[in-house]
């Protein structure tokens, strides 16, 4: 498309400058270590989780780079830069969380196919940009609609950067036309994260953010979008980022019987702990992370140090020197909260846990086992470390 493009291999990446030189980088993804994300409660940009499936789209004229918008509207047109901005401009705190994240403790129980994330393919940010549903409204699609005239019945977008799973075409993904044009559900036409541009990893000029749903969704470096019928019928759609019981393999697998994975279920993470760490005895501070999908609040982040015979209740924020409140109009709906316990450890071996219930009284499922899947997506067991006495600096 005009001002921007989709490179055919790896050589123009953006140069990245880690804040601290223990962040992975590689060409497809960056995960930051668990420690740094409980640092703050919007994560800095460079400590942003990084996910793509193709090489960085190039910026050659961002004046010439415009949005087309298709399908079953009846005012096809397309949208530069400048237009989009001169909508209202909202900002919403959102954690984007890859589907995949904690697959590493997925893949010990039995292998799976994916990028062997740990606990940091996850990050909160504000985010900046317009509501997608006035975008819609400024093109003929009134707000809270379900349905076009002309049939329209999902929002299809479609990225610049190619991937190998699309038979080198391009990433596209969905969202119903009623969560598109619902001002309620805040989903945006980003072009800032954290009070800055996007940067080329993050989506720069243009990006999608949809709030609460898993981060295959949130669509980068936007090309088009397209009002359709049916669902995406693209690969990451329909033949990926699906949930399948433990009894599905890759011999008996039918795409077909599960709809693409939206919401993202509750979950959380002890971050200030390595899954086998030495510790000195005595107090030792547990902090971590909590969130779930649709808008649902953290409702409380239990902590076990005996295997779930008993639970103490960690304390919950996110603003900080705010109360937090889960659901209440002080509190960020979409944004992950971050909690903390003090426990006394004094056996010299200590199997600590989290596990997260959200407001609509959903609790991590106790066993990796019973949610393990082909695809390695959706980890929301109980959080487990383990603890040995000896020499720490904790």
């Amino acid at each position: 498309m005009p001002g921007i493009r989709g490179p055919s291999d790896y050589s123009q990446e953006p140069s990245r400058k880690p804040l601290i030189s223990s962040l992975l980088c590689f060409p497809f993804n960056a995960e930051p270590p668990r420690s740094a994300l409980v640092q703050s409660y919007v994560t800095p940009v460079p400590l942003f989780y990084k996910r793509n499936h193709g090489p960085i789209p190039i910026i050659d004229h961002i004046h010439n780079y415009s949005v087309s918008f298709t399908g079953l509207i009846d005012n096809p047109t397309k949208l530069f830069i400048k237009d989009i901005k001169s909508l209202p401009k909202f900002n919403v705190t959102a954690t984007l969380q890859c589907a995949g994240n904690r697959r590493t403790a997925m893949s010990k129980v039995r292998n799976v196919r994916g990028v062997g994330w740990d606990v940091s393919a996850i990050g909160n940010a504000v985010w900046g940009g317009a509501k997608l549903a006035d975008v819609l409204e400024l093109l003929g699609v009134p707000k809270l609609t379900g349905s076009t005239r002309l049939g329209g019945r999902h929002v299809e977008f479609v990225s610049v950067d190619r991937c190998k799973e699309e038979n080198g075409g391009p990433y596209k993904a969905s969202i119903p036309l009623n969560q598109a044009t619902n001002p309620e559900a805040d989903v945006l036409l980003a072009y800032e994260m954290n009070g800055e541009i996007l940067n080329r990893d993050h989506g720069y000029p243009l990006r999608l953010v949809v709030p609460g749903v898993i981060g295959a969704r949130s669509v980068k470096w936007l090309d088009s979008i397209n009002v359709i019928a049916e669902e995406c019928q693209g690969f990451f759609m329909q033949k990926d980022y699906k949930m399948f019981p433990p009894s599905v393999n890759w011999d008996n697998i039918d795409w077909s019987t599960r709809r693409p994975q939206m919401d993202f279920p509750v979950q959380s993470a002890i971050c200030s702990l390595e899954d086998v760490q030495m510790v000195k005895p005595g107090k030792v501070s547990i902090k971590g992370y909590a969130v779930s999908g649709g808008g649902r609040g953290i409702e409380r982040v239990d902590i076990s140090m005996d295997g779930g015979k008993s639970w103490v209740e960690a304390s919950r924020t996110q603003k900080p020197g705010k109360d937090y409140i889960s659901e209440h109009s002080s509190s960020d709906k979409w944004a992950w909260v971050l909690f903390e316990a003090t426990i006394d450890v004094s056996q010299s071996t200590t199997e600590v846990i989290a596990k997260a219930v959200d407001s609509a009284a959903n609790v991590q499922p106790e066993n990796v086992e019973s949610v393990w899947n082909l695809r390695g997506v959706l980890n929301t067991s109980w959080h487990r470390v383990l603890l040995r006495l000896g020499h720490s600096n904790l």
